[in-house]
């Protein structure tokens, strides 16, 4: 049977002046039974209250499914939307590093324009929020964190975005950037600072102490949260992970701090992922991977299994270190399932799952399981169960926020 198409404006009937409901009908939450969403001031309800008459949108017996967290995105890097950019190629960090550079100072749209052309298309194909991460060097000053601001401040209501200054020149290598943080931190223009590969490319010990006594600086004194990206293997990972996790309890700063792409977890024997993945738990740190690869993501089950926030992110998109990437998490879940082999329905599952309430838990957001007193942000497509929805991709039809809709066919509402 061919769905009904859906119609937002469908039977408009304005609610209370006190408050604001809207009657999802006919939608399949999780692929299940047909039944009805009712969404009062912004959260799922058992039903409508006495009196009220709601909007009505008619759901044409699609699924209902989660929107979905962005937990690692690189808005400012992005060439989305501007003509192509032929990349030559890099093999090292710091020759990447110098393409961005190259890149940033070709485009042709300042950075809260692209940011935000990324970040709203990220809406249309089911975003609710993102922990976007932008550069902070003496390249850009604080152009990538204005940028963002501006870009946020437009998709105010569509979009939570909490920003990230990441030093992706590296602070220990790169006079100016330590000061950078400082003011971006001290000024309150982001909610965290970021860190590099404290010993390896940065330059530092084996601990990577000289960036990480900057970080841990910042967080205790105006509160920011902690991002660390990670890409070294072996030591050079695991000492900076380790004291990350050790100095995240000496200053009580459990579940504030982050530690992204982790290259040196995958791959570890069964015993010593167990001990690191426990120490991790201790600490209260949270994991993020983005599926670049199937010996580079991280083993996302063991480690929820162990008490770990992780979360699912797009990373770069259509940048100076790579032409792919599309800012759509229903696809980096279909991708993470395919860098994993995953086969069975559980396994799919698992991947929609990780992009939709793995991200939540680390931002710190409710969790939105379509249950009565969860945040009313869904969306809606044509299709049979979850996994066939993971395998399959289809359009977005419909995207609610806060119980109304915010994009509908792939073009954001309003």
């Amino acid at each position: 049977m061919v769905p009904e198409p859906v119609r937002p404006s469908l039977q408009h009937r304005p609610g209370s002046d006190t408050m604001h409901v809207t009657l999802f009908r006919r939608v399949r939450p999780f692929g299940g039974p047909v039944t009805d969403l009712v969404a009062v001031d912004g959260v799922l309800a058992a039903g409508p209250p006495p009196g009220a008459r709601p909007s009505v949108v008619e759901g044409g017996g699609r699924i209902a499914l989660p929107t979905l967290v962005d937990a690692h995105v690189h808005p400012d890097k992005t060439g989305w939307g501007e003509p192509w950019y032929s990349r030559r190629p890099a093999h090292s960090l710091p020759e990447y590093v110098a393409a961005d550079v190259e890149l940033y100072e070709h485009q042709r749209a300042p950075v809260g324009v692209r940011a935000h052309r990324l970040l709203a298309h990220a809406v249309t194909r089911g975003t609710r929020a993102v922990r976007a991460h932008v550069d902070v060097a003496p390249a850009y000053g604080l152009a990538g964190v204005t940028g963002l601001r501006e870009a946020a401040e437009r998709l105010a209501g569509k979009l939570d975005v909490q920003s990230v200054a990441f030093p992706q020149h590296g602070v220990v290598r790169t006079p100016g950037a330590a000061e950078l943080l400082t003011e971006a931190a001290r000024e309150h223009l982001v909610d965290a600072v970021g860190g590099i590969d404290p010993a390896g490319f940065d330059g530092g010990a084996p601990d990577g102490h000289e960036q990480l006594d900057l970080l841990f600086g910042l967080a205790e004194r105006y509160g920011v949260l902690l991002d660390v990206h990670l890409h070294d293997r072996g030591a050079a990972g695991l000492g900076p992970l380790r004291a990350l996790a050790e100095r995240t309890v000496a200053a009580g700063l459990q579940g504030r701090v982050t530690a992204s792409h982790v290259f040196c977890l995958p791959g570890l024997p069964p015993a010593e992922l167990d001990a690191v993945a426990d120490l991790l738990a201790a600490a209260g740190i949270a994991l993020t991977t983005v599926a670049p690869s199937a010996h580079q993501v991280l083993p996302f089950r063991e480690l929820r299994a162990r008490g770990l926030r992780v979360g699912l992110g797009s990373d770069g998109v259509r940048d100076s270190w790579s032409p792919y990437g599309n800012a759509d998490m229903l696809h980096r879940a279909h991708l993470l399932g395919w860098t994993t082999d995953a086969r069975t329905d559980a396994e799919l599952t698992d991947c929609l799952e990780l992009a939709a309430h793995g991200g939540a838990e680390l931002l710190g957001l409710p969790r939105a399981d379509l249950a009565p007193g969860s945040p009313a942000d869904f969306l809606l497509v044509d299709g049979e169960c979850v996994p066939q929805v993971v395998v399959d991709l289809p359009p977005r039809e419909l995207v609610v926020k806060a119980g109304r809709v915010v994009a509908e066919h792939g073009r954001l509402v309003g």
